[in-house]
């Protein structure tokens, strides 16, 4: 309802919130700016955009028409990022397919999401070739191939992306339309069920990009961005559009590179010889980075990297300071877009020393512009902002999805009381800091006590000789559960799981947490399970570790 809505000038613009108005700024301030892949190819910003229109021109040739959903099965690549702008610019849907789910995960998005066109790396052909039979909407297929002898597959192809896009015209002609059209689709990582798909409009994912520059770009010192910077994500594109860093990074008009399948000492070479600045990914890419052999001389000293997917403990944030890196938290679910929350510190926390600085950086942060975050209780009321007072998150902002792709029921769970509801528990502080406590399934129930995972993850990662550290509730008679650590250590460091349980008792004679914290147990393994976006795999560790 309008009670007074503005007159209209007959020839007035009514500009919409389209993709395809991300390009206005950079190529009239930066045109020439570059945009690499791996360090194979360097391309400007003219020459993206103008593959942005051939590539449409592509589809159309092809018989794509608005409304129909293009999917995509790349590793980060220019031609991802020029996929990410043409197929919603067209009118069409994105679906980024997560390319770690399972076979038959994956033939359930693109057939749950009515794909019609799969772009596919000729990686992940054996996926596809095993379910070709099964797909139920699929009609055409595009090779992607980085190796120029083109594989041999019962897959019937279009064509080859860049023989495609070298004979299609540049000049498409991307037209107008409603803003809320949906833009893109992806699927949840699907731990407790089948994956759930997610959707965004033009208009949340042109909201979400000015969001991200107005909040990181008014930081007072730390983690802002600004025009020179230098952007490489860890975060993989089809995991909620990179987070929305490609959208922010193009509109900002900064030097983009994209890394390819995460290799390591590729990831190193780029930061040291391209100068990367700025990144993001989840603790376990973090943890690889600053401990691979590869990168024990590159200086890390300019890399701003926002962790986020999973707590960052307070042992990962000190050795990452220790290497240079200004390294803080965000937080955010695929279904928030996904920032709502990030972590910049003040000019005042960075006159701390490294273990003080360490633990206020594992803070999840403040609500960014917009973003209506709450904890609230079990009738939706606000719980006080006191540090102590927990209750579930929940988000109101512009950029939330309105559902689950058809899934009504879910859909209400998750909207239910008119707010997004996180499934994390957490407090606010005064100041407007929250704290997340845990997740509300991998909290440890023993007794009458509720045991955060988190803080004892946090706890034991600062013990000497831990690499990485999960904790999970496991069942027993008395107590209901029991916290069981499971602890990976560091290459040829030998950990006495004792004098972990000494340490963390020492923690309960300081009163950061309960005597029923201390695990009964901690074991000492090889590796942690992971989903397929590189979060610990909680699930998966209940169910191996069940009868430990």
């Amino acid at each position: 309802m309008s009670f007074n809505p503005i007159f209209r000038t007959p020839s007035a613009y009514d500009f919409p919130l389209l993709i395809k108005q991300l390009w206005i700024t950079p190529l009239a301030n930066a045109p020439q700016q570059e945009i690499l892949y791996r360090d194979e190819r360097r391309q400007t910003y003219v020459q993206t955009r103008a593959r942005v229109g051939q590539l449409a021109s592509t589809l159309s040739g092809l018989g794509v028409k608005p409304g129909m959903t293009v999917a995509v099965m790349d590793w980060d690549s220019h031609r991802y990022l020029e996929c990410f702008f043409a197929i919603p610019m067209m009118g069409c849907v994105l679906q980024t397919v997560n390319i770690r789910l399972s076979p038959d995960q994956i033939l359930y998005t693109l057939n749950h999401a009515r794909a019609d066109v799969v772009l596919v790396n000729a990686e992940f052909l054996p996926c596809l070739e095993a379910n070709r039979d099964k797909l139920e909407s699929v009609k055409t297929f595009i090779l992607i191939d980085d190796t120029g002898t083109p594989p041999q597959s019962p897959l019937s192809f279009a064509g080859e992306y860049e023989a495609l896009l070298a004979k299609s015209d540049p000049a498409y002609d991307f037209p107008d339309f409603d803003e809320n059209t949906r833009a893109t689709t992806f699927y949840t990582t699907g731990t407790t069920g089948l994956p759930k798909g997610v959707y965004f409009s033009h208009r949340q994912i042109v909201l979400h990009a000015m969001g991200i520059l107005a909040w990181f770009g008014t930081a007072p010192v730390q983690g802002r961005i600004h025009r020179e910077d230098v952007y490489m994500p860890i975060t993989p594109m089809f995991h909620v559009h990179g987070w929305g860093m490609p959208f922010a990074a193009t509109l900002l008009g900064i030097k983009q590179i994209y890394p390819g399948r995460y290799v390591p000492e590729l990831l190193l070479k780029l930061i040291r010889e391209e100068g990367v600045t700025h990144s993001h990914c989840v603790p376990t890419l973090l943890h690889m980075l600053i401990n691979h052999p590869a990168g024990k001389d590159v200086d890390l000293s300019k890399l701003k990297m926002v962790i986020g997917g999973s707590a960052m403990s307070k042992g990962l944030a000190k050795a990452a300071l220790e290497r240079g890196i200004d390294v803080y938290s965000g937080y955010g679910m695929s279904e928030t877009g996904p920032l709502q929350v990030v972590n910049h510190l003040s000019s005042e926390d960075l006159k701390q020393d490294l273990d003080t600085q360490a633990a206020l950086r594992g803070r999840a942060g403040r609500a960014v512009v917009f973003c209506e975050v709450r904890a609230v209780d079990d009738k939706m009321q606000s719980q006080p902002r006191d540090g102590k007072s927990t209750g579930e998150i929940v988000f109101r902002s512009p950029w939330l999805t309105q559902g689950y792709l058809n899934d009504p029921q879910k859909s209400e769970e998750l909207w239910k009381g008119g707010a997004l509801h996180s499934g994390d528990i957490g407090s606010f502080s005064e100041d407007g800091f929250l704290h997340i406590a845990d997740r509300v399934k991998d909290v440890v129930k023993t007794g009458g006590e509720w045991i955060s995972s988190l803080d004892l993850e946090d706890i034991i990662s600062q013990f000497p000789g831990v690499s990485e550290v999960a904790v999970i509730g496991v069942h027993d008679a008395k107590w209901g559960e029991r916290p069981l650590a499971l602890v990976v250590p560091q290459a040829q460091t030998n950990i006495d799981p004792e004098a972990v349980r000494r340490h963390i008792a020492g923690y309960v004679d300081k009163g950061v947490i309960s005597k029923y914290g201390i695990p009964d147990k901690v074991l000492l393994v090889e590796a942690l399970e992971k989903t397929s976006v590189g979060k610990l795999d909680k699930k998966r560790l209940r169910t191996r570790y069940a009868q430990t």
